[in-house]
């Protein structure tokens, strides 16, 4: 096969070189910037979850891929922990039933003893270097002081998605793939906070816990935060999907109180003042009565309404956040222009995966597995390929 060149040194990227060079494979990693995985890196400074516990089949069920469910099936949330313990990072299951490294491992130090397993399989790693065209035969990039052309006869594409761009996913090879007329489904934000009409600047940092977040197509119990333009968290990220359908403005309902009916909070309040039902009998928190004290009076003083609002507290969205602050982009290159092998149709000799192929998936270590399963498969799959 020859060399094998991987351009983007994220989780896909970095997987499928090690995949590689495990089958002997002489492999070249090329990024656009100084360093890798700085995108892995930051993800690790909210909660380095890699990859979540859940059974096989509900594991899957949160992608919205065919595709990516099966490649997952094949590299599983279980084959992660294997592989981990393989680079000397062992892992444990956190209360939400989340795998992150062992306590006191820091990101870095993933990445690092990753780096190092790379490094003794003899992957080779080239920085400033930035995808600009390809075509059957030769990969051309630009770096700080000229432009190169590569002749390659096998190559793999990891370029990201379009979030975060300072740390290298930045999208740009979506106009080189245009040019080529390679279809690639509309990328938009995943995973992102929401901006809302009318924002509460006095409760920005403080979050609401217990809550059911639901609107006519899902819900979503667990908690969301407020910040100085709306709101974000994990119940809010994964009503993303069920959201962007729609025009905004469009109005997102809170259940404050999520284990009391409507009628059993109405009945809460008789004979006793609002503020003593909601602190003592409801036992909300009080950021919820905060929030609840923003109602009309004449919503805050009826029981009746107050109940409603209780159970349907009414949030406005604007609209998302900009796509460059959101955890991660859905969308990307279309199934139906990729082989069964991740290559491409019209240039069978790349494979192309990651966060670039056309499939979303909430966070919690969904995102890094499905990342860390297309490169595994993109490289297995090449390897039994004797056409590369």
């Amino acid at each position: 096969m020859g060399v094998i060149h991987i351009i983007g040194a994220g989780p896909a990227g970095l997987m499928a070189a090690q995949q590689y060079a495990l089958q002997g494979k002489s492999v070249v990693v090329y990024d656009h910037k100084p360093a890798a995985a700085r995108k892995f890196l930051v993800a690790g400074h909210g909660g380095f979850n890699l990859s979540h516990s859940e059974p096989t089949t509900d594991f899957i069920s949160r992608y919205d891929a065919k595709r990516i469910k099966e490649i997952v099936k094949i590299f599983t949330n279980q084959d992660t922990v294997d592989w981990l313990q393989s680079i000397g990072v062992p892992t444990y299951i956190g209360s939400s039933g989340k795998i992150f490294p062992r306590k006191g491992i820091k990101p870095i130090e993933v990445l690092q003893r990753w780096l190092h397993m790379l490094s003794g399989l003899g992957v080779e790693f080239r920085f400033g270097y930035r995808l600009i065209d390809f075509d059957s035969q030769k990969l051309i990039f630009t770096t700080d002081v000229r432009t190169e052309e590569i002749t390659y006869n096998h190559a793999v594409l990891a370029l990201g998605g379009k979030s975060w761009p300072k740390t290298g996913s930045d999208g740009e090879w979506l106009s080189l793939f245009q040019r080529k007329d390679i279809s690639v489904t509309a990328i938009g934000p995943s995973n992102s906070g929401f901006e809302l009409s009318v924002k509460y600047p006095q409760l920005a940092g403080q979050p609401l816990k217990n809550i059911r977040v639901f609107n006519v197509q899902a819900e979503k119990s667990g908690e969301l935060v407020f910040t100085d333009y709306g709101i974000e968290g994990a119940a809010i990220y994964y009503m993303n999907r069920f959201v962007r359908t729609e025009a905004f403005p469009q109005t997102l309902y809170v259940d404050l109180k999520p284990s009391f009916t409507e009628a059993h909070i109405r009945s809460k309040f008789e004979g006793d003042k609002i503020a003593d039902v909601l602190k003592r009998k409801l036992r909300l928190e009080p950021t919820k009565r905060e929030l609840l004290r923003t109602l009309d009076k004449s919503v805050y003083t009826n029981p009746g309404k107050l109940a409603l609002a209780i159970k349907n507290f009414p949030l406005e969205l604007k609209g998302f956040r900009p796509i460059e602050e959101v955890i991660s982009t859905y969308g990307g290159v279309s199934w139906n222009e990729l082989n069964d092998d991740l290559s491409l149709k019209k240039f069978p000799s790349i494979q192309c995966c990651g966060e670039m192929l056309d499939w979303d998936a909430p966070t919690g270590g969904y995102l890094l597995q499905a990342c860390f399963a297309t490169g595994h498969f993109a490289a297995r799959k090449g390897t039994s390929n004797s056409s590369y």
